[in-house]
């Protein structure tokens, strides 16, 4: 089983001038947003299974037992790293339920939405790396017709306008975050805007053509 990695519920930075919308899941209460401010907190969160533990933590709550089988990883393993993200604040127990002789802890997130203010070094490549490979297995997959739409654009704007476009994303990417869980197919939405390295075509000045 291949790791769930990447979360649209890591934002940088709140889009400008819209609150937090209304949202559906998770199953339990929880704050709308919330700063990560405490390096410990980007050390917690920046790790691939500890990535895919929030993201699963966005749907409902779950306890480690679930969230290591569908991680396909030992129950140990998953219960270290849930003491790590308890640790920086971003996981809590929202309720037990006793199963048999046994009481079940389930884990939630503790807020909807994780704004940070900087990644660290390669952070960004190497989210862009994982869904790349994942493209790449879908392209080479026997698969009839999987849907998929990737694409790029390179544009010269000024770096207000980039801005406000970045503030879009972050909007339907909080949107699709919220769309009812239905189907038998997890699919991902990613979100890129950075400078790039294609060269522009100088102004023409007025001259004619």
């Amino acid at each position: 089983m291949t790791d769930q990695t990447g979360s649209p519920d890591l934002l940088v930075d709140p889009p400008a001038g819209d609150a937090v919308p209304a949202r559906q899941f998770p199953d339990y209460d929880l704050p709308d947003a919330l700063t990560l401010e405490d390096p410990a907190q980007y050390r917690a969160l920046f790790e691939d299974t500890r990535q895919a533990i929030i993201t699963l933590l966005n749907e409902r709550a779950a306890t480690v037992s679930e969230l290591a089988g569908v991680l396909d990883k030992p129950k140990g393993t998953i219960g270290h790293h849930m003491q790590v993200l308890a640790d920086a604040g971003l996981v809590r127990v929202v309720r037990t339920e006793k199963v048999r002789a046994l009481e079940a802890k389930y884990w939630g997130r503790t807020a909807r939405i994780f704004y940070y203010q900087t990644l660290e070094a390669g952070d960004a490549q190497r989210l862009l790396e994982r869904s790349a490979a994942e493209v790449g297995r879908l392209e080479a997959s026997a698969q009839e017709d999987p849907f998929m739409d990737v694409n790029r654009r390179d544009v010269r704007v000024p770096a207000e306008r980039a801005r406000e476009f970045r503030d879009r994303l972050a909007r339907l990417l909080v949107e699709f975050a919220d769309e009812p869980r239905a189907g038998d197919t997890t699919y991902a939405v990613v979100y890129g805007i950075f400078p790039s390295s294609l060269a522009a075509l100088p102004d023409r000045g007025g001259e004619g053509a």
